[in-house]
């Protein structure tokens, strides 16, 4: 990289300003999670990246270095991407040319891909007109109380293969259109208005509709699309003043603040105070390195390990599924400091670590080989332009040698057709947001026999999609016979997990114990072993909160949540100190409540920081329902009941449909035998939201409890029907029918439930007793050697085992 010789100016620090331009356009929205997940996506072709400051010539005029000063440095503060342009500008080329570049920007002829010439889009039955007035871009289409009127485009909102479009409401909101702008080619499809949900209906009041709290740019988007932002929400006002210093990524983003390096450039700060040269710059991850074939292999190894994870996270800042509680983050921090990784876990991720929903390429990139081996991003993308260093299989050929793996011999197709490039087999794709495909980031070796035995998609399938997963399994294993399973072996331990079936602790367990297991791998099977909390699995979760990979440290302290008050004072404390952020204050969390009595004093002084810490990260998204359930949950059971009310309250202000607040508040008032409260609660709540399955099962225990038994039966009976595959519900219900006699119809409902779910506990629990006093003695000896199997040791079991062995029948 060069470097001008003559230093730039030096730029005042760039001031972090207010991004829409608020104009009135109706009542104010509310809010929830999905579409953040999805526009964050329009970034997923370029991936952030470190600029590696190598060889850089000084300034000219430079001398000997001057003294250190003795005063400390002053904090770093961002100076905007027009700063950095005036030395860097090659990079500066590269990065205008980039989606990063363009992830947001006013709304002009030259940003507008749409057609805003009275084009019309229908769906679901209202009319969408895409129109100009006055030279100001407009639609006009359902707003916030469900009448058509018009609104003002503000600002675009990336670039390929979609474009969406924002529209500022009160209180400082950037509402994201529904609709947006296919702008592949004619050719390929595009060139046309499509709706990002086809399958769904959103109508106003729908946290899904483009005015709810699920289309909010200022939560969901506004982080990964700019600069140095600020959110800026006061719950007080509900209303936000989110600032940023650029308005798209700009090289701060992933440089960190630039004012000190500013400073060094024009020789105004002692050069032995600024490692990196006042940036955050990875020294350790690529500086030096280089990647050696193996013969032996045919792939390369790297010079010397990678011993930090700085580029990578600071590409994962928008490039993983996580939630965020601050915005005080910068590159060189830990991850955990302001995000909490998402876990491969159901509905996330397939058993086998495929992508399933929307979960971009970080965790993906975690569990495969290529990380561990030391790869990061910038050794495929080219971090300025966001371009693949080389195309096709070629950008692979930099470490695997093609003379061994772009030959037929391997790659069983024909050279240059689509099936043999590396990434239709290693990197297959998802299509998400309707026209965008991504890759997984996985790595894989395809496996069509997990297809068959697991469910999970292939790569073979994707192109052979009549032949089916068997045909693609047996040509994989005459290609193949001697094959290895692949990098990610978890896949049948976390199906079990996932299903509570035998032997699922212990398989668990032993992923845990791996060191060689990646550590994202390790962290959700901690996940699930908290569902298995007990002697057999206890020793290697609280080994675990030792662990250095602080996914790993937090998992365990959560896994630790459900434990008795006197283990998790034992235990947790010692994590309340963690250099991560987020494991503090998972400690913290778990540790609150009963178990927070028994600390000695000098634990308890970092208890209260650590759990400051965690409700400072539920304060930050005071703008979420899903915030204000969780703070009030913590302030139930630390005995603020009034509290607890007022944050459920909030929480179902923001967004009417979010049921997990109303139960909640339900049960709070449970808890203070106030039955006609949670009732109201619960009632009202089933007319926004009346196919809410654990609505209708929470009313049912509340009717129950008011011994109105009838009324409490048909609740219980449909949340049943309405949630099938929720055994909790079937299995509640099924009781409840027992115990008002109708003992045969419990027995159909519960051996129904028990089919759709063979290793539920409670199930087998209740049938065990209920066939035994039918006389089915045979059944119920049947579910409890089931029972013994999936609870190895449980002196419960094995008593109940023993008692019935010699039953009659």
């Amino acid at each position: 990289m060069t470097r001008k010789k003559r230093p730039p100016p030096r730029p005042a620090a760039a001031v972090a300003r207010p991004l829409p331009a608020i104009a009135p356009a109706g009542p104010a929205p509310r809010n929830r999670l999905l579409l953040g997940l999805a526009v964050l996506a329009l970034l997923a072709a370029a991936l952030f990246a470190y600029v590696y400051l190598t060889g850089n010539a000084r300034p000219a005029g430079t001398g000997s270095v001057p003294a250190a000063s003795s005063q400390p440095p002053a904090k770093a503060e961002y100076v905007g991407a027009a700063a950095c342009a005036q030395c860097h500008a090659g990079e500066a080329k590269a990065w205008q040319d980039s989606q990063h570049a363009r992830a947001m920007q006013h709304a002009t002829e030259g940003t507008v891909l749409g057609d805003f010439a009275d084009a019309r889009f229908t769906h679901a039955g209202v009319t969408t007109t895409f129109f100009r007035r006055d030279g100001r871009f407009m639609v006009n289409t359902d707003g916030p109380d469900g009448k058509r009127a018009d609104f003002e485009v503000t600002h675009t909102f990336g670039l390929a293969p979609l474009q969406q479009y924002l529209v500022p409401f009160p209180g400082g909101r950037l509402q994201a259109l529904g609709v947006a702008w296919d702008s592949r080619p004619k050719q390929a499809g595009g060139q046309r208005w499509f709706h990002l949900y086809p399958e769904q209906k959103p109508k106003a009041g729908d946290p899904l509709h483009w005015t709810g709290i699920d289309q909010n740019w200022n939560y969901q988007c506004a982080d990964c699309h700019s600069t140095n932002l600020r959110k800026g929400y006061d719950p007080a006002a509900g209303n936000f003043r989110t600032t940023a210093t650029d308005r798209s990524v700009g090289c701060e983003s992933c440089h960190g603040p630039g004012s000190r390096h500013v400073d060094w450039a024009r020789k105004e700060s002692p050069r032995e105070a600024l490692a990196g040269k006042g940036l955050v710059v990875s020294l350790g991850e690529r500086r030096g390195v280089q990647w050696n074939l193996d013969a032996q292999s045919g792939s390369a190894r790297r010079s010397r390990p990678r011993d930090t994870n700085l580029e990578l996270e600071t590409c994962a800042r928008c490039h993983a599924r996580r939630g965020q509680f601050s915005d005080d983050w910068q590159p060189g921090q830990p991850f955990g400091d302001a995000f909490r990784t998402s876990l491969l876990t159901p509905g996330l991720y397939y058993v086998d670590g495929q992508m399933h929903d929307e979960v971009f390429n970080y965790a993906s990139f975690l569990q495969s080989r290529m990380h561990a081996q030391g790869v990061t991003c910038s050794d495929c993308h080219e971090p300025h332009g966001g371009k693949l260093r080389a195309p096709g299989n070629a950008v692979c050929a930099q470490c695997h040698a093609p003379a061994r793996f772009d030959v037929p011999a391997h790659t069983r197709h024909a050279p240059a057709s689509p099936g043999a490039a590396c990434s239709a087999c290693h990197m297959p794709t998802t299509t998400y947001m309707v026209v965008d495909p991504r890759h997984d980031h996985s790595f894989r070796i395809p496996r069509p026999d997990r297809s068959v035995t697991l469910g999970v998609p292939n790569a073979c399938t994707n192109c052979h999609t009549k032949e089916g997963a068997a045909w693609a399994a047996a040509a994989v294993a005459r290609w193949f016979p001697q094959r290895s399973p692949g990098f990610q072996t978890f896949a049948e331990a976390f199906r079990d997990g996932d299903r509570g079936a035998p032997g699922a602790q212990a398989a668990l367990a032993a992923i845990v114990a791996d060191a060689a297991q990646p550590g994202i791998v390790r962290a959700s099977a901690l996940h699930r072993l908290g569902s298995f909390l007990g002697p057999q699995t206890l020793p290697v979760i609280v080994q675990a909160l030792a662990d250095r990979d602080p996914l790993v440290r937090a998992a365990s302290a959560q896994a630790l949540a459900g434990a008795d008050a006197r283990t998790r004072t034992r235990l947790l404390p010692r994590l309340l100190d963690d250099p991560v952020r987020d494991v503090r204050m998972e400690s913290a969390r778990s540790l609150a409540g009963d178990a927070e009595a028994g600390l000695a004093p000098h634990e308890r002084i970092r208890f209260d920081s650590a759990l400051a810490e965690w409700t400072a990260g539920q304060r930050f998204n005071a703008d979420r329902p899903e915030a204000n359930t969780a703070l009030g949950t913590l302030l139930a059971l630390r005995g603020d009941l009034g509290g607890a009310e007022a944050a459920y309250r909030r929480a179902i202000a923001l967004d009417p449909t979010y049921i997990e607040a109303a139960i909640n508040l339900a049960d709070l008032f449970r808890a203070q035998a106030r039955d006609a409260d949670a009732e109201r609660t619960l009632r009202a709540a089933l007319e926004r939201s009346p196919s809410a399955a654990p609505m209708h099962h929470v009313l049912g225990l509340s009717l129950v409890r008011q011994q109105r038994r009838q009324e409490a039966l048909a609740e219980l009976g449909r949340a049943a029907r309405l949630a099938p595959a929720d055994a909790r519900f079937t299995y509640v219900y099924g009781v409840a029918l027992y115990d008002t006699g109708k003992r045969a119809e419990a027995l159909r409902v519960l051996n129904a439930a028990l089919a759709r779910s063979p290793y539920d506990r409670n199930l087998l629990m209740a049938l065990v007793s209920y066939e035994l006093a039918a006389g089915n003695a045979a059944a119920a000896r049947r579910h409890a050697a089931l029972l013994r199997e999936l609870e190895p040791g449980n002196p419960d079991i094995e008593r109940m085992a023993r008692e019935i062995a010699g039953a009659p029948g």
